[in-house]
């Protein structure tokens, strides 16, 4: 059996240029439109055309590949620029950005230094307690690692393909590879439209989702031999091409549905580019592409990829801007050129003259010397970080940092106190129970599961704290009294999530509404004397039907203990603090709170409801604060510090107390 035709090799400098071409689009899309232009896309599919034919070609000349020199190619080729850029990062981090976004900075820095930056950025995505993270400086490496997990597992699966070629099956090394590219291109495509549908913010930073687009790059290079045109059609689908890659980003809201199927809109693009190419004509597109300032600019592309995203982001920082003006946008682009250059000149070219084969040693020794300072500031930076956090709620001073107890206790704060806790402890101290997957189910867990707290020996009475985050911030309210009451707190917590029997069109997932069926039948079965939830949500002015239902399912079982949601903030709390100050992060109160509890406007509510209303604690007559007592009362826009809920607790014992005692009077 005769195996498919070897492409002449050959420059192809129209590659070149749609490197430009991309790297330039993603930075303009970034810069001004505030978007994402389907660039990486671009980058993805010709990784796949060339990696595929220099692998293919080395293998069938050597029958295998040397997996160390290849290797230690690619990191001489990735790793002296990635690595600087890390390291610049990193250092202006530090001097620049506010100290609530430092956590989140830091693993970014090892997660873009070790290729997983897409793994950690799609957690990020549906996990419920990050989602209000702030765009990072090294949020652009997600692409990079996407590349760089593709170039690792690339060869190992030709080096299968060619074996199982040559030695099992006795088929043509070319053509194997084409089947296997082909089942490859069909099963993470149709996972792609599939998670997209599903999960899209997930699927946009998942790698399954995207290694279609290396195949159907590889099926390219594979069968490009294959196809002539005549020059006019090539001309017409050349320009045709360019034009799909420059406009995807304007014709669809790629961050919003990509990859999916969307994604063969950008791809397509390249490829009706390379085949123009490969049959050119005098007026097509590869005249452009492959002329000099093209090829000069495709040759620093990766350079210009990596450096164009930090200085944005840094730009923000310095100027406190939201949006980049022309100037400033200009100022960028030629900034990240002029460094694009440099660091092409002065680092990337050098080392890539050193030869994997003869000089493994001197080549090692020069990249660990770019690895280092990034894995040394990396941890050094955290390990401040993290002395820092400390335990602030072990040895505060209710004197001076009173939170909520200065309404409370009428306890007077103490002046020229910086608020605590800091942006930095406020991100990382969450209820006890967060400490504990076992605890609390995540946002797409529909597992019921229950932690018991406070007095678990002989408690007096049972508090089961059931439903989402704005539930479970209450936690550490409730378990400062836990001794005093004698009370055991059952924890039934599901991220992103309410007690709920209503979906509230389609904010709540699925695996909600499925928790929601499932949680009511252990709470039937072991009656806990107040079911403590929420009773509305933000500003709304009514109790939601879907609570009362579930809560209608227990009458005759228990009692509902359901506390008026918190006030949702502008801002990020402690990123607004830090940077403005407490006076310019309040908002009015009339924004925040509807003017008469939501159980006073609603119909319908069961007898075994006792309502709570802590507004008082949050909102004066005028704004609701960001800081009270001394005390940061957000750790976001909305979810409350583990130290103000602590604070909240003399001020919430009323109302609990008064619920129990309601209770045994009714037995």
């Amino acid at each position: 059996m005769t195996d498919l035709q070897v492409p002449q090799k050959k420059f192809r400098p129209e590659i070149e240029g749609i490197r430009a071409v991309a790297a330039f689009l993603v930075a303009i899309y970034h810069i001004w439109l505030g978007s994402v232009s389907g660039g990486v896309d671009v980058f993805f599919i010709v990784s796949g055309y060339l990696i595929t034919t220099s692998l293919l070609t080395r293998v069938e000349k050597q029958g295998t590949i040397n997996m160390t020199e290849y290797v230690m190619g690619l990191a001489r080729r990735l790793f002296p620029l990635a690595f600087t850029v890390i390291l610049v990062i990193a250092l202006l981090s530090i001097l620049m950005l506010p100290q609530a976004q430092w956590q989140e900075t830091i693993a970014q820095t090892f997660s873009s230094a070790f290729y997983y930056q897409n793994w950690q950025l799609a957690t990020s995505a549906v996990d419920y307690l990050a989602q209000n993270n702030q765009a990072g400086p090294f949020q652009h490496f997600w692409a990079l690692s996407i590349q760089g997990q593709f170039y690792v597992t690339w060869p190992l699966l030709i080096l299968l393909v060619f074996f199982l070629a040559r030695k099992v099956l006795k088929t043509p090394v070319r053509k194997t590879l084409l089947v296997v590219l082909g089942v490859i291109f069909t099963a993470s495509l149709s996972y792609s439209i599939y998670i997209t549908n599903v999960n899209q913010p997930w699927a946009y930073f998942d790698t399954f989702a995207r290694v279609w687009e290396f195949s159907m790059g590889g099926m390219l290079a594979l069968l490009i031999s294959y196809v002539t045109l005549p020059k006019a059609i090539s001309t017409v689908i050349g320009w045709l091409g360019l034009a799909i890659i420059s406009l995807t980003g304007i014709m669809l809201p790629v961050a919003n549905v990509f990859p999916g199927y969307v994604a063969l809109l950008p791809t397509t693009g390249v490829i009706l580019v390379i085949i123009a190419a490969e049959n050119g004509s005098r007026f097509g597109v590869e005249r452009l592409l492959g002329s000099k300032p093209f090829l000069y600019f495709g040759g620093i592309s990766y350079a210009y990829y990596l450096w164009h995203w930090p200085l944005l982001i840094f730009y923000y920082a310095y100027f406190d801007a939201d949006v980049v003006t022309a100037q400033g946008g200009i100022l960028i682009l030629v900034l990240a050129f002029i460094l694009s250059v440099a660091s092409t000149k002065i680092l990337e070219s050098p080392i890539r003259g050193i030869s994997v084969r003869t000089s493994k040693g001197k080549l090692a020794a020069v990249l660990a010397c770019f690895m280092a300072p990034v894995i040394a500031t990396g941890i050094t930076w955290g390990a401040y970080v993290e002395e820092s956090q400390g335990e602030v709620q072990e040895d505060y001073d209710v004197e001076d940092y009173p939170g909520a107890r200065v309404i409370s206790d009428g306890i007077t704060p103490s002046e020229d106190k910086d608020p605590i806790p800091t942006s930095v402890q406020a991100k990382d101290h969450l209820p006890e129970f967060y400490e504990e997957t076992e605890c609390y189910s995540g946002l797409n867990n529909a597992e019921v599961k229950k932690c018991s707290y406070g007095d678990t020996e002989n408690p007096e009475y049972t508090i089961a704290l059931v439903g989402g985050s704005h539930s479970g911030h209450w936690f550490p309210a409730l378990q400062e009294m836990s001794d005093e009451l004698s009370l055991q707190i059952d924890v039934y917590n599901k991220d992103g999530c309410r007690f709920s029997d209503n979906d509230f069109d389609g904010q709540l997932n699925e695996s909600c509404m499925q928790w929601n069926e499932d949680v009511v039948e252990p709470l039937i079965q072991d009656e806990p004397d107040l079911v403590f939830t929420t009773a509305n949500v933000n500003r709304g002015e009514t109790v939601p039907q879907g609570y009362i239902n579930q809560w209608k399912k227990l009458e005759g079982v228990t009692e509902i203990f359901a506390v008026r949601d918190n006030p949702r903030m502008a801002e990020d709390i402690p990123l607004c603090v830090e940077e403005k100050g407490p006076e310019q992060c309040a908002i009015p109160r009339d924004e925040a709170l509807a003017d008469v509890a939501p159980w006073e406007n609603t119909e319908g509510i069961p007898d075994n409801v006792t309502f709570a209303d802590l507004s008082e604690y949050f909102c004066d007559e005028d704004s609701c604060d960001p800081v009270i007592g001394n005390v940061l009362v957000y750790r976001d826009k909305h979810h409350l510090t583990t130290l103000y809920s602590l604070t909240l607790s003399p001020a919430l014992k009323k109302h609990i107390v008064n619920a129990l005692e309601k209770i045994e009077t009714n037995e």
